[in-house]
């Protein structure tokens, strides 16, 4: 097929794992890349070969087909829209808006345009997670009736070059990081119809240790410990908790407990990791991974263990969707869905009250085996 053209919106952290992503592919291919900072721009340019141009240059760009989003949570709804009425298809970091009322007028506005929307995180894509889906299916834990889901840190100050817009409105550890695990859930489960939660912020302010902004205070305007439900509408009870406020623990990122045993989900901020299942209250068994796609580790983290990382997945399987009139599994529907249980986790801190959640999405595909993006084909 034919490879589609990206400009990429936002050269970030991020941005280094979409654009080495996009350069292993022949499903799609950068073009341009742009930033509001140009000097930004120009270094991820001149590393990968690709142009760096404005971003009105980018939308005027006949040749460009989607435009991945990847500027800070809070520019997310002004940059989708206006690659959508430049008749661009959208793929976004996530959250793609940091409300669910921004998010579902920009679905509205790319359905309204017969254009597609993107959402990440992609990650449940990956060789872990779709096996994990696959267990889930063909029923070997049972009918799953309840699960655990615990991601917590120190925060984000500890490592992130310029981790001030996670403190700020459209920040916080449950639509940061959150957003992973309960996709996962949504990809093995179904949509989810009611949560309630407790939220808490663990200290006012914080201290950047990290360059160019080290010493520099951070004013915390949001909860950085989030605790939760998910009722999903399969009769699933998950609990969540996130939080930026944790040194140290040793819970599992994901636990699904069913009628006639467990699983064990691997980090689903990456696209590998381990599998594991017992039989009712049997011995844990690791399951193999191998021969599906995006699972080989590929990326070293700073503690020196390596993961999985196949961020771009998402696009691959939306271009080729985009081709084939097939739906993508990255999906606007279910990021609006993720974003509404997100918003609702606290709302019902705030509010003190269980909170229906009005959306819904249709579970996506399932990942077959296979060879890289050659599966999306």
């Amino acid at each position: 097929m034919q490879e589609m053209k990206l400009g990429i919106v936002g050269c970030g952290i991020i941005s280094e794992a979409y654009l080495l992503g996009a350069a292993r592919s022949r499903i799609v291919a950068v073009k341009s890349v742009t930033d509001i900072n140009p000097d930004a721009a120009k270094a991820r340019a001149e590393a990968f070969g690709v142009a760096a141009v404005g971003f009105e240059e980018m939308l005027a760009d006949r040749e460009i087909d989607i435009v991945v989003n990847l500027t800070v949570p809070q520019a997310h709804a002004e940059i989708s829209h206006r690659a959508l009425a430049a008749g661009k298809h959208v793929y976004s970091e996530k959250p793609f808006a940091v409300t669910y009322a921004e998010a579902r007028e920009m679905v509205q506005a790319a359905t309204a345009r017969g254009l597609r929307i993107g959402s990440a995180p992609d990650t449940f894509l990956g060789a872990g997670h779709q096996t994990v889906r696959t267990l889930v299916d063909e029923g070997r834990i049972g009918k799953v009736v309840a699960g655990a889901v615990t991601f917590a840190t120190p925060g984000m100050e500890m490592w992130h070059t310029n981790p001030f817009f996670f403190f700020q409105r459209g920040g916080g550890p449950v639509l940061d990081i959150g957003c992973y695990p309960i996709t996962q859930l949504v990809n093995c489960l179904g949509p989810v119809e009611s949560v309630v939660a407790h939220a808490s912020k663990g200290r006012e302010t914080r201290v950047v240790t990290t360059e160019p902004h080290n010493g520099r205070e951070i004013r915390v305007e949001v909860p950085t410990t989030v605790n939760g439900a998910l009722a999903f509408r399969n009769g699933a009870n998950i609990a969540f908790t996130a939080s930026w406020d944790v040194w140290k623990h040793t819970r599992q990122p994901i636990e699904l407990y069913g009628t006639e045993g467990s699983i064990l989900n691997p980090d689903p901020n990456f696209f590998g990791g381990t599998v594991k299942v017992s039989a009712k209250s049997g011995d844990w068994q690791e399951v193999s991974i191998s021969g599906r796609p995006f699972g080989a580790p590929n990326r070293e983290l700073r503690n020196g263990n390596r993961v999985a990382d196949y961020r771009m997945a998402g696009v691959f399987d939306m271009a080729a969707a985009i081709r084939a009139g097939r739906p993508h599994r990255a999906s606007g529907e279910m990021a609006l869905h993720v974003l509404e249980i997100m918003e609702g986790l606290e709302r019902a801190s705030a509010e003190d009250r269980r909170i229906p959640i009005e959306s819904t999405c249709e579970r996506p595909a399932p990942v077959l085996p296979g060879d890289g993006e050659e599966v999306f084909l």
